[in-house]
């Protein structure tokens, strides 16, 4: 089977507008969390959250595509664009792949016209609805964006429906199914509705996110997209391609056992299973990025989860708490922030800690970023439902 390559990274999100300001926003440990604006939250538990500042879609987009597509879409397709434009790699129609996730589907549209409906008393509405809020919209636009006629298909697995994207794109360029991917995710959940429905679940910190700490009181609420390019590496060195980092095993399981509540054996289950198709063992992890929500009940799950896998843990950190919890993107997002952290040797913090609490007794990197050079990497999504999906990363030579 062949080895892996990233050659391309597209980011947009809270944290950045692109890949570099996103790279920038986690060494220095900026935390991207801000008062919502998009949604009046003054009737709410909580008015804070992790959006794209000031998005635009006319600076990306002509009017009357950007009318077209439901900002999901939109931030996947802006980094997609990023993501091939850096590759440099030449698609080949039947021989690319095109695999997304996403937790939502267009939910901006889907929340307006519902208003339409049921506010307004509104009979007719935009003919593009339904394309617009699919959940595949994303996946279906990048193929005919990019000309792309081989697989073609959006996984939707909660939030790790993109880590579940990546690992699938993943496994059929290393068996040759393909010879390029375009994987990722996007989401956008900044809607009344969507907010209301995560109040009502009592998980959403009224204040931030500070995963891994005594104090910790949630998670927060994040939107963006994240697409990462991958092929061959034997095919990217020949082209003289800069590499990212290997993309080398990927795992998944399932809890079988609750909807929300996360189990540590299912967690523990994929790491092995991400270490085992990468032909890693543990002593080459240098660092984990954790699924790490900040909730009550995920982080000391997830340390226990680390620790039944490595005797000594390497240092782990939460990217969620720079650029909150993007539900279906959050898998993306933290591959790209893993794979970024690999090839220039810093590995980002856990930005708001503030004390430790025994119950997720790890190194958390706190609040400042470090330099560190690691040989290999793992990446942890881990979804209501129980499903568990671990992505392996090696340090490119």
């Amino acid at each position: 089977m062949r080895r892996v390559a990233v050659t391309g990274v597209g980011v947009i999100c809270a944290a950045g507008a692109n890949r570099e300001e996103f790279w920038r926003s986690l060494v220095e440990g900026r935390c991207a969390i801000r008062p919502i604006q998009s949604v009046d939250c003054s009737t709410m538990k909580f008015n804070q959250g992790a959006e794209v500042p000031d998005y635009d879609p006319l600076r990306y987009f002509e009017p009357k595509l950007a009318d077209q597509l439901d900002r999901s879409t939109q931030v996947a397709a802006i980094a997609a664009e990023e993501a091939l434009q850096e590759s440099g790699a030449v698609i080949r129609p039947e021989r690319t792949a095109v695999v997304t996730g996403c937790s939502l589907g267009g939910k901006p549209t889907e929340d307006r016209t519902y208003r339409q409906l049921y506010s307004e008393g509104r009979t007719r509405f935009d003919p593009f609805t339904i394309p617009k809020v699919m959940m595949n919209a994303s996946a279906s636009y990048l193929s005919m964006r990019h000309g792309v006629t081989g697989p073609c298909y959006t996984v939707s697995t909660a939030c790790a429906s993109s880590a579940h994207a990546i690992g699938q794109a993943f496994w059929m360029v290393r068996a040759g199914t393909v010879d390029l991917a375009l994987t990722g995710g996007t989401e956008t959940p900044f809607t009344l509705g969507m907010m209301r429905a995560w109040e009502s679940m009592r998980v959403v910190s009224p204040d931030t996110c500070r995963p891994f700490s005594v104090d910790r009181r949630g998670l927060i609420l994040g939107e963006g997209a994240a697409m990462l390019v991958l092929e061959p590496l034997e095919a990217a060195l020949a082209r003289g391609a800069a590499v990212y980092a290997e993309i080398c095993g990927f795992g998944m399981t399932s809890d079988a056992s609750h909807i929300t509540m996360p189990s540590s054996d299912g967690a523990a289950r994929a790491m092995l299973a991400a270490l085992a198709d990468a032909s890693l063992d543990q002593a080459q992890i240098g660092y984990i990025n954790a699924h790490g929500t900040g909730t009550l009940a995920n982080d000391p799950t997830e340390t226990k989860a680390i620790r039944a896998v490595f005797g000594n843990p390497p240092p782990v950190s939460s990217t969620k708490s720079l650029h909150g919890h993007a539900l279906g993107a959050a898998g993306a997002l933290e591959a790209a922030a893993t794979v970024l952290a690999l090839r220039h040797g810093i590995l980002p913090p856990t930005a708001n800690f503030t004390a430790a609490d025994p119950a997720c007794d790890l190194d958390v990197i706190p609040n400042r970023s470090r330099v560190s050079q690691v040989e290999a990497a793992i990446s942890n999504s881990f979804a209501f439902g129980g499903l568990n999906a671990v992505l392996a990363f090696r340090r490119s030579a």
